[in-house]
């Protein structure tokens, strides 16, 4: 017995022996093939900053955009304090947009805020940002469904707007700032129908006094756009609803001074949709 006990142990311990060296040379195996992926794959090891950017600009202008932005990326891990980091993260909110990464994007122009607040190209990064959050990708679908822009989440102009304004205001004389301006001009009329959107689905939904409020804003918070015509009908309307005929009858003359030529006495609030869209605009 204590021969065979022996002989046992002597095999469990061979056993062991050999399952330990199998993962040893199992791992320096796995090591060897991970080096040897990394150095076969990364071409550009040993790059300098100034051809990794040259070869994302030519990336970039052959609409190859993940490897560009492969580029861009490995300027701002490698060379963070460069010249070329500077402009690659400018040109990676650029690739990301047009690769309809607009999350990205951001957060790239928002590392270049933090960064690099008096760049010469902050004006850029604005109009850029205002951009973005102008003609969101899903803006394309509208093409087919013809949605009114003003039925978007409001959320998104509203912060193209303030981007577009503060673009405006810092640098009135920059190359952005006369499409900007048109931009604006836009987005005043698109959010201002966004809030007659909700005005009349108040209304539908007899909630008058909430009409009416929504209404109010369109008038006090924009000058003078064209959805100011529902706002104030809305406005009449729901005064009517509640039985306050004073101020149905202000609201009346206000409307016909103003827009003596309006139809909706006679159509009411019928849909009307523009099919212009600023998706066109590029």
């Amino acid at each position: 017995m204590n021969r065979l006990s022996q002989i046992a142990t002597r095999f469990l311990h061979s056993r062991l022996l050999c399952q330990a060296l199998f993962v040893l040379v199992l791992a320096i195996l796995l090591a060897g093939c991970g080096s040897t992926s990394k150095s076969e794959h990364d071409k550009t090891a040993g790059w300098s900053a100034e051809r990794l950017y040259d070869d994302a600009r030519e990336e970039m202008a052959a609409g190859n955009w993940n490897s560009a932005r492969d580029r861009l990326e490995s300027i701002e891990a490698r060379f963070p304090f460069g010249v070329h980091a500077q402009q690659a993260l400018i040109d990676q909110a650029y690739v990301n947009w047009k690769d309809e990464e607009p999350e990205q994007a951001l957060a790239a122009i928002d590392r270049f805020e933090q960064q690099y607040p008096n760049h010469p190209g902050y004006d850029y990064m604005l109009y850029l940002k205002g951009l973005i959050t102008f003609t969101p990708p899903s803006a394309a679908f509208s093409r087919v469904t013809k949605q009114d822009p003003s039925e978007r989440d409001p959320k998104g102009l509203r912060e193209s707007y303030d981007s577009f304004n503060e673009l405006i205001d810092r640098y009135p004389d920059s190359r952005y700032s006369r499409d900007a301006r048109k931009r604006v001009a836009w987005l005043v009329n698109t959010i201002a129908e966004n809030e007659v959107h909700v005005a009349r689905y108040y209304y539908e939904r007899e909630a008058y006094v909430a009409a009416i409020n929504r209404s109010k804003t369109v008038l006090s918070d924009f000058d003078s756009v064209p959805a100011a015509e529902q706002a104030l009908y809305i406005m009449m309307m729901s005064y009517d609803k509640l039985g306050l005929e004073d101020l149905r009858d202000d609201t009346r003359r206000v409307l016909d001074t103003n827009y003596p030529d309006t139809e909706l006495h006679e159509t009411g609030l019928k849909k009307s949709r523009s099919y212009w869209n600023p998706i066109n605009w590029f």
